[in-house]
C-alpha cells in the first residue's frame, strides 16, 4: 500500500478504539475519513458503499448498543462484504472480540471456566459477524479481524510493540499498540481470511 497517498475510512471512529486508529493513521500521514452512526447504517451496503468511494482501505470497530447482537454484527458483515468492494476498497480490517477466540488448550476463551457470562450474547454475535464476513466476502475483499487477546489496558500508553497470541483472559494490550497492529494490517496485509488475537509486550 502506497502510504504517501492512501485514503482510508475508519467506522466507529467515535469510539475508543476508532478514535485510536484514526490517531495511529493520520499519525503515519494517512488521508483519514472518520465515518459515525450519524453518517449513515453501517448495515446498509449502499451506505458503506457510498461512504467508502474513493478510499484504499476500511478499518471498522462498530457496536451498536440498543441492536441484537446477533442481527446486528452479521448484518455489519454483510454490508462489508457487498458495499466495500462495490466502492473499490480491497483492504478491511475489522475489530473483533477476543471471547470467541481459541486458548492455548484450543477451548474458546468464553467457555473457559470463570469467564464472565453476563454478555455471551453479544460474544455469540460478534462471533457471528465474523462467520458472516467469512461466508460473504467475495475474492476482491482482503480481509482480517484483529482483537486483543483478552482485554484492554486502557490506563497504559503505548509500549511500542506487540505480537500474536491465542486468547487469555489475563492477556491485555494498550489501545496505542492495538491501533499500531490495525494500521500495520492495512499498509502491510499478513493476516487474511482470519480472526487473530494481540497482546503488548
Amino acid at each position: 500500500m502506497d502510504t504517501e497517498s492512501s485514503k482510508i475510512i475508519v467506522f466507529g471512529a467515535s469510539g475508543r478504539v476508532g478514535r485510536a486508529a484514526v490517531a495511529e493513521a493520520r499519525r503515519r500521514g494517512h488521508h483519514v475519513t472518520e465515518a459515525r452512526r450519524t453518517d449513515g447504517d453501517v448495515t446498509d451496503p449502499a451506505v458503506v458503499a457510498r461512504l467508502a468511494a474513493g478510499h484504499d482501505a476500511a478499518v471498522v470497530a462498530v457496536y451498536e448498543a440498543g441492536a441484537v447482537p446477533g442481527d446486528f454484527f452479521p448484518a455489519v458483515a454483510r454490508a462489508l462484504a457487498e458495499g466495500l468492494p462495490a466502492a473499490g476498497v480491497r483492504r478491511l480490517v475489522y475489530v473483533g472480540l477476543a471471547s470467541v477466540l481459541p486458548t492455548s488448550g484450543g477451548e474458546l476463551l468464553m467457555d473457559t471456566p470463570g469467564y464472565p457470562q453476563d454478555w455471551r450474547e453479544f460474544y455469540v454475535g460478534h462471533g457471528a459477524g465474523t462467520d458472516a464476513l467469512r461466508d460473504a466476502a467475495p475474492a476482491a475483499l482482503d480481509w482480517a479481524v484483529l482483537s486483543p487477546s483478552g482485554d484492554f489496558d486502557h490506563e497504559g500508553g503505548a509500549t511500542g510493540g506487540y505480537t500474536r497470541a491465542p486468547a487469555a483472559a489475563d492477556s491485555r494490550i494498550t489501545q496505542g499498540d492495538f491501533a499500531r497492529a490495525l494500521l500495520d494490517e492495512v499498509e502491510s496485509p499478513s493476516l487474511h481470511g482470519v480472526h487473530v488475537g494481540v497482546v503488548s509486550v
